[in-house]
């Protein structure tokens, strides 16, 4: 099977899980009524997911530019959206200038390029080391280690590890070639899938809190219920991938556990910050980072693996 029908059979199998989705929670509107809370969030939870998973699937279909495109915006609006609730001075001004209008492309241009050695440093190491530099020579040290290390802290999470997900299309994998795009597709489907399910099933049947003070919500029920079934999904969707279905299971079993306490992490941020979303730009879901967050803590993690016992 060529990756364009794999994707289209991908495509048609998450169209129809949102076309279900979204005739049962109509049909729950009309028996519960239009002013429930509950039901009006889970709607427009499922509305964004129409345009989450439009929006995926045209960056899909324009290959390489597309992923690439599509993962640098969504890196400018996630490090916008974490700098916000940092604490800046005016000091800070060119650090910011530079990290967006400089570090931020070249990232990426060097992902574009493939430059697998200098992409893999370039914000841990240059960015790392000359960013405080320029914040130094502003000569402004109130607050500066903290100042510095929050910009460093977004870099890192917005940019560096967001930028894997467009890096695993330069994996050079026998017998794959040209199919790449389709292990951003299981990647992003099974982390995301993990979140929803783990939600699902701590409504059901949820009662032990993992970390009530940073997410209430996020239950031992829910955790190992959502995990375990998107072991499943991912050991079914090997088809998508250079793995056997028990390897693509493992897999799943790694990137759902690195973007669940990657959700930890950031919930822990945001409570530090004393917020409940990191925006509010995608209706039912907060902001880019709340939606990212899973995705780009497991990421580099995939990106890796896949790259040590896959490419050559």
């Amino acid at each position: 099977m060529s990756a364009p029908s794999e994707f289209s059979t991908l495509m048609l199998a998450v169209l129809s899980i949102l076309i279900v989705a979204t005739a049962i929670a109509q049909l729950l509107k009309r028996k519960m009524g239009a002013d429930n809370d509950v039901i009006e969030n889970l709607i427009a939870r499922i509305n964004a997911w129409w345009g989450m998973v439009a929006l995926l699937a045209l960056a899909m279909l324009g290959g390489k530019a597309g992923v690439v495109i599509l993962f640098a915006l969504l890196s400018f609006a996630g490090l916008r959206e974490f700098l916000t609730l940092t604490a800046k001075r005016r000091a800070d001004h060119w650090a910011l200038v530079i990290s967006f209008f400089v570090i931020l492309p070249v990232q990426y241009l060097l992902i574009w390029d493939d430059w697998y050695g200098m992409y893999s440093i370039f914000i841990p190491v240059y960015a790392f080391l000359f960013l405080p530099i320029i914040a130094a020579l502003r000569g402004d040290t109130d607050g500066y280690l903290s100042r510095v290390a929050e910009t460093q802290w977004g870099l890192m999470i917005c940019v560096f590890a967001a930028s894997h997900v467009p890096a695993l299309l330069s994996l050079n994998i026998p017998g794959y070639e040209g199919k790449n795009v389709l292990l951003v597709a299981f990647l992003v489907v099974v982390v995301q899938l993990s979140d929803v399910l783990q939600y699902v099933w701590g409504k059901l049947m949820g009662k032990r809190k993992i970390a009530p003070r940073l997410s209430p919500s996020k239950t031992w029920e829910g955790f190992v219920g959502g995990v375990a079934s998107a072991c499943l999904v991912g050991a079914g969707l090997w088809w998508l991938t250079p793995f056997t279905p028990l390897e693509a299971a493992g897999m799943a079993l790694v990137i759902t556990l690195m973007g669940f306490f990657g959700g930890l992490v950031m919930s822990a941020i945001k409570r530090d910050k004393g917020v409940k979303d990191w925006g509010h730009l995608i209706a039912g879901h907060g902001g880019f980072i709340d939606r990212l967050d899973s995705v780009v803590f497991s990421a580099p993690i995939f990106f890796h693996l896949t790259r040590y016992f896959w490419s050559v």
